[in-house]
């Protein structure tokens, strides 16, 4: 009995300590999107002078006005994601406006408003009411979780329908979208795709600028 109880014991240990190698072993591959030296891998939809690298940071600075710079990888066409968790090292300057969307797609409204997906809202404007971590439009959060004008973790996890974002590791937004969700007219693509969509960077406008030091991503 005391033979039985021991070699129980000894799988149980050897087990436990194999199992946690073996699924950070699984676990899917981040992929870095910003490579620090240069643009490689985005592209622009209008007003490519918005974005540039500067001492290794990517910045986003809409000089004449809104643009959006595209995630198109190796392949020079927009990358679809669909179930993913994204991990961005972010800080702007004071009263500025960006953001990052997903399930996008360069479709426009009113010419500059990308008119599909979701937005995450980044700001440090004291104009704009929906602050850092918003879902924009769907959950917005009435004040900011950071001091965006010093470097801070964005994390954003896309699962099915369920989106979640944390902001230095604490999740303020948990939304899952219902089966008919009530959007204005003007969001109404504010939709997850079964399909997946491309991620694009906002530059907002004049007065904005974002900066971007790491942005990875990994498939779930």
């Amino acid at each position: 009995m005391r033979f039985q109880l021991f070699m129980f014991v000894m799988t149980w240990v050897l087990l436990t300590s194999v199992l946690p190698a073996r699924a950070q072993a699984d676990d899917p591959p981040w992929r870095e999107l910003f490579n620090g030296k240069d643009l490689q891998g985005w592209e622009a939809n209008t007003r490519p002078e918005s974005f540039a690298v500067e001492n290794g940071l990517l910045k986003a600075h809409g000089k004449n006005g809104m643009a959006h710079l595209f995630y198109v990888g190796d392949q020079g066409k927009d990358v679809s994601f669909t179930d993913f968790e994204l991990i961005a090292t972010v800080r702007s300057e004071r009263n500025s406006n960006s953001g990052i969307f997903f399930h996008t797609s360069r479709e426009l409204r009113k010419g500059k408003y990308l008119n599909k997906g979701y937005e995450v809202q980044l700001n440090s404007s004291e104009r704009e009411k929906r602050k850092t971590g918003s879902l924009y439009g769907v959950v917005d959060l009435a004040e900011s979780p950071a001091d965006e004008t010093k470097w801070f973790e964005l994390r954003v996890v896309v699962q099915g329908k369920r989106i979640q974002v944390f902001v230095n590791q604490e999740r303020v937004v948990d939304y899952t979208e219902p089966a008919d969700p009530q959007r204005q007219p003007a969001r109404a693509k504010r939709l997850i795709d079964p399909a997946g969509g491309a991620l694009a960077i906002q530059a907002h406008d004049p007065g904005s600028v974002f900066y971007f030091r790491s942005i990875r991503i990994r498939g779930l």
